[in-house]
């Protein structure tokens, strides 16, 4: 069985969705994994934003012109009485339940209830085209086997086991459609995987199943070498292992969520990249027995904030790393990047939610310098140990950009600077001149 996952933009429109259906429907068993129509998500934060603050009246016309644009979707999307009519039946439910928020108080569970909203619709407006063109689907209510830990992370053994007893209940079915980024948490509570946890949901899904493949299909032919949206002549890149996928994915490339390679990394599932816009094109295979080396791909993050902690303590002393990790550890912010002298420490992180207390206790142990505003420029590829010239060819392309900081040696498969995010756009263009001779 495969698992096919489609993002907000490739339902985006009544005519998109009606494609996805023709990709969906063929004798291949499959689970569709579905975001919500593009848009929703951002407009159902809004929604909420005014619940907090007990702004109901904007609220109620904020929900009024979500549902006005779900009506005239519907109508595009169901050539027939019966099948606008279970539309209509759709929207009018949930838009009452997100409504009902208006009457009464409000707080973050009651948040993330309006925010699974977008997901319940396109999933069920999705499965009723599909009923209504004569094509059998099953729903599979995420909410019925989707779960989180204490600790945000899937609950593997859970969602494995309840996941089964889903698709027991349809012996025979070969076409499912689930919701993305819409879970439990351990209380019960509907929670979600964060933004952009579609993608990490069929991941999470393929790897419960040990499906044959995971498809991720959004509106661009496989992940390039380089970010499109900044610079000129990039290219799709036809395959990338699990480890040069994941360091993309997490230092900026937007078509893949960071978390999702994990799942399929540990069951070995290969990964594929398809544009619904264009199913021909071959796309990008992500997988376990991908070969070739050299640089493959640029990616860039921005929002990233550096931290310097000097102090004489760390001179010819063991146990002074152990006590700076361990602050951070404590306050579950995640580092990025490290370099290290014999009396100073600088690594990056971009959670700055608990910064001030992090700084506060740093300063027991040394002098710290922050600078925000930072990008980190991560070069991706298979750099063997014996080989040489890369670190030259990246340095080399960058000499006209100031560097905060290095990383190389950490992973054979990424080479990370450190530079104002000012610099980030004429550092893209400064590689793709440099590393694959294109124009920037």
């Amino acid at each position: 069985m495969k698992i096919l996952k489609f993002g907000g933009t490739s339902v985006g429109s009544p005519e998109r969705m009606m494609e996805v259906r023709k990709l969906v429907v063929n004798e291949e068993p499959k689970i569709v994994v579905l975001s919500a129509i593009a848009g929703t998500t951002n407009s159902l934060v809004e929604i909420a934003q005014c619940l907090y603050k007990k702004e109901n009246k904007q609220a109620n016309l904020l929900i009024g012109e979500l549902e006005s644009k779900y009506q005239s979707f519907i109508k595009e999307l169901y050539d027939t009485e019966t099948g606008l009519n279970k539309g209509s039946e759709v929207i009018n439910n949930h838009f009452g339940f997100i409504r009902s928020f208006t009457q009464d108080s409000f707080t973050i569970h009651e948040e993330k209830a309006i925010l699974a909203q977008g997901e319940l619709i396109s999933t069920a407006l999705f499965h009723f085209s599909l009923e209504e063109k004569g094509m059998a689907s099953t729903l599979l209510p995420a909410l019925n086997f989707m779960r989180i830990d204490e600790y945000g992370e899937p609950d593997m053994a859970y969602i494995t086991g309840n996941l089964k007893t889903e698709l027991e209940k349809h012996s025979g079915e070969i076409l499912f459609i689930t919701q993305g980024y819409i879970c439990r948490n351990p209380f019960g509570e509907i929670d979600n995987l964060r933004r952009g946890g579609s993608d990490y949901t069929a991941s999470i899904v393929g790897a419960a199943i040990h499906a044959s493949e995971i498809q991720i299909w959004t509106d661009i032919d496989g992940m390039h070498n380089n970010d499109p949206r900044f610079v000129e002549e990039t290219h799709p890149i036809s395959e990338l292992s699990f480890d040069e996928a994941a360091e993309l994915a997490y230092f900026g490339a937007k078509i893949l969520h960071p978390s999702s390679i994990r799942p399929a990394k540990d069951k070995n599932i290969p990964v594929r990249l398809l544009n619904t816009m264009k199913p021909e094109a071959a796309g990008t295979l992500i997988g376990p027995n991908i070969s070739g080396s050299g640089i493959k791909a640029i990616a860039a993050k921005e929002g990233i904030t550096a931290v310097k902690i000097k102090s004489g303590r760390m001179l010819m002393a063991y146990g002074f790393l152990r006590q700076i990790f361990e602050v951070f550890e404590h306050y579950r912010t995640p580092i990025d990047m490290i370099a290290t002298s014999e009396v100073a420490v600088s690594l990056t992180i971009d959670d700055t939610t608990h910064l001030d207390e992090i700084v506060q206790e740093i300063e027991k142990y040394g002098t710290v310098e922050i600078d925000r505003d930072q990008a980190i420029v991560c070069i991706v590829g298979n750099f063997g140990m014996d080989e040489s010239g890369h670190a030259l060819k990246v340095f080399d392309a960058l000499k006209d950009i100031p560097i905060r900081m290095i990383s190389y040696g950490g992973s054979r498969y990424n080479v990370s600077v450190l530079i104002n995010q000012q610099y980030k756009n004429k550092a893209l263009k400064a590689i793709n001149v440099g590393l694959f001779n294109k124009k920037g």
